[in-house]
């Protein structure tokens, strides 16, 4: 498991806004149930939030994350 962690380290981005954490990618699924990989990426690091991630082609970022209602 240890091993696992330290190769997800050295292969995924430090963020840039905190160097603190590492982004990790997230996936979801489109309006027709397809999936979409890598939609948005966010940082793990609790105390920034960062967060990088597209909707229908638009490129947004900042640092307040919000809970979906959905």
């Amino acid at each position: 498991k240890e091993g696992l962690l330290n190769r997800m380290a050295e292969t995924l981005p430090t963020c840039q806004e905190c160097s603190k954490g590492m982004l990790v990618p997230l996936s979801d699924y489109g309006r027709d149930g397809a999936d979409i990989h890598y939609k948005a990426w966010v940082c793990i690091n609790p105390e920034c939030g960062f967060h990088i991630r597209i909707d229908n082609g638009v490129l947004s970022m900042g640092k307040k994350l919000k809970e979906s209602h959905k």
